[in-house]
């Protein structure tokens, strides 16, 4: 058994579950404002104690891990359904205008940080978790397209490849049919890496105002929130930015397990 991919699988699952128990139930009403209760630090009501305003902050954890968990997700999900039909088509066409064209695009979106990118789309249509979502996709596609080349490149001239088009089949089917499942283990441990990058631009995001608004919970903005209050009150910041951690921290170890048991080179070498 892979301990690293135990272990991620361990510290990812828990923030899903919370993720997912969020929809159905919280300990408090996250948005419930209660003045007099602010800034408890943690007891036996409020587990993780409150923030400035009252409010519950393991409410408000349970329901940012739904916003980021969500936000990365489906940035993750726009980066491969883009970039990876790039990336098949590019390396089909090696060598080529169409290959150079794809790969220069490429390097033009690397150009511009998830940041820059969010801040461009807010200044046309305004703040706000879609908004980030788009701005992370798109910084994604670039990624998914070079991983996909990448991988294909070195199975164009394999012998099952030479095969098949011997055989008739056009490159775009060779490439559905034989070249995108022999990708899919590298295309599986980037989406595990890519989407805990995707959680911390997300936290980024909405630490700079740029990403989920308020009344919706934000690990990112309640860290924003807890910075002018660490000294009296360092619970504000420590838990979001525990969860933030322990988070990432689960989704890479789960990345590196995975590659580690889908790569048949590594399992050979640590045998």
């Amino acid at each position: 058994m892979n301990r690293n991919l135990i272990l991620g699988a361990f510290l990812s699952s828990i923030f899903v579950l919370a993720a997912l128990v969020s929809f159905v139930w919280t300990p408090f009403d996250y948005t419930a404002l209660n003045i007099p209760a602010k800034l408890q630090t943690p007891n036996s009501t409020h587990w993780l104690g409150t923030d400035h305003f009252g409010r519950d902050m393991f409410s408000m954890i349970m329901v940012g891990a739904r916003t980021s968990i969500a936000v990365a997700l489906v940035a993750v999900g726009i980066g491969i359904a883009l970039g990876v039909p790039l990336g098949l088509t590019a390396a089909a066409r090696s060598g080529t205008l169409l290959d150079e064209v794809i790969m220069r695009g490429n390097d033009l979106v690397f150009a511009f940080p998830a940041l820059v990118i969010a801040i461009l789309i807010t200044a046309v249509f305004g703040a706000g978790a879609v908004n980030a979502i788009i701005a992370i996709g798109i910084f994604n596609i670039p990624v998914f397209a070079r991983i996909t080349r990448g991988g294909a490149l070195s199975l164009w001239e394999r012998e099952f490849i030479l095969a098949a088009r011997v055989a008739g089949k056009s490159s775009a089917r060779i490439s559905a049919e034989h070249i995108l499942p022999n990708v899919t283990n590298l295309l599986i441990v980037q989406g595990t890496i890519q989407f805990s990058l995707g959680i911390l631009a997300e936290a980024g995001l909405s630490y700079v105002g740029l990403g989920a608004q308020p009344p919706t919970p934000s690990w990112g903005r309640m860290l924003a929130d807890a910075q002018t209050m660490v000294s009296i009150a360092p619970h504000l910041a420590l838990v979001p930015g525990l969860a933030i951690v322990l988070t990432v921290l689960g989704l890479n170890l789960m990345g590196d397990g995975l590659r580690d048991v889908l790569d048949p080179r590594l399992r050979v070498a640590r045998t």
